[in-house]
């Protein structure tokens, strides 16, 4: 099975040469889009009302945004897991980074 992490700050593929390569692109997408930002579609994205929150709330609400837009834009995502990457410095000024691990499956592609 093929595990593969995706952030807002992954490699832009705008040509994939692969049904699982355009799904990771889609993913990112999601990620790295604002909500209200897209013309004409205002809901798609990430809203980020979650900000001022405190940082356990703030992640369990991130957590489930993230996978209903992925469910929603992207339904060929399988996600295995939502998480967060930080050094010990920025977990203590509540800074973490959106990390979403896909399982895409075999990799005979």
């Amino acid at each position: 099975m093929a595990r593969i992490a995706v952030t807002a700050l992954s490699e832009v593929n705008f040509a994939p040469a692969s049904e699982r390569d355009e799904v990771v692109q889609n993913v990112r997408t999601i990620l790295a889009t604002r909500v209200g930002t897209v013309p004409l579609d205002r809901a798609f994205g990430l809203s980020w009302e979650h900000l001022d929150k405190p940082l356990p709330v703030a992640r369990s609400l991130m957590r489930a945004e993230v996978i209903e837009a992925i469910a929603r834009y992207e339904p060929r995502a399988n996600i295995e897991a939502v998480e967060f990457e930080e050094t010990a410095s920025e977990a203590m000024e509540g800074i973490g980074r959106l990390r979403v691990m896909l399982n895409m499956g075999e990799e005979d592609e």
